[in-house]
């Protein structure tokens, strides 16, 4: 893994066969990103990603081993349980320009991994709401 700051964002270049979830993730904790927004594009593998069935309270999951563009990767990061979470939506598109897409478990690096980190001045958590089953953002203003 690279990376580059400026000001209050970094640029972060995964590199081939790294694991993107736990790489970004140990990269937040190392440079105190409790709260922030996550943007990437590259080429992946071994991509787990999943669509949460509301009903159940569970993901359907699917691993795509195959290598795949990341056509669009989007998220953001809140602390959970004390700790930075990253929770990461994309798209990924195949040899054949057919796309997928879901919830992010982890991926690996096929080629290439740049992602766009910004930090965020927060103090932003997630805690567990038992109605959805999720644990979701809790802010510090609600309105009835």
């Amino acid at each position: 893994m690279q990376y580059q700051q400026y000001d209050d964002t970094f640029f972060v270049y995964v590199e081939q066969n790294e694991s993107v979830m736990e790489t970004l993730t140990q990269f937040c904790k190392d440079h105190e990103i409790n709260n922030g927004y996550i943007s990437g594009i590259g080429a992946v593998k071994n991509a787990t990603i999943g669509a949460y069935d509301i009903p159940k309270k569970e993901y359907l999951k699917e691993t795509f081993s195959d290598n795949h563009e990341l056509v669009s990767c989007q998220g953001n990061v809140t602390l959970l349980n004390g700790a930075p979470f990253i929770h990461i939506h994309l798209v990924l598109g195949d040899h054949h320009m057919n796309t997928k897409g879901g919830h992010l478990f982890e991926m690996d690096v096929a080629a290439v991994g740049e992602f766009v980190i910004r930090k965020l001045d927060g103090k932003a958590t997630r805690e567990l709401d038992s109605n959805i089953g999720l644990a979701t953002w809790c802010l510090a203003h609600k309105e009835k």
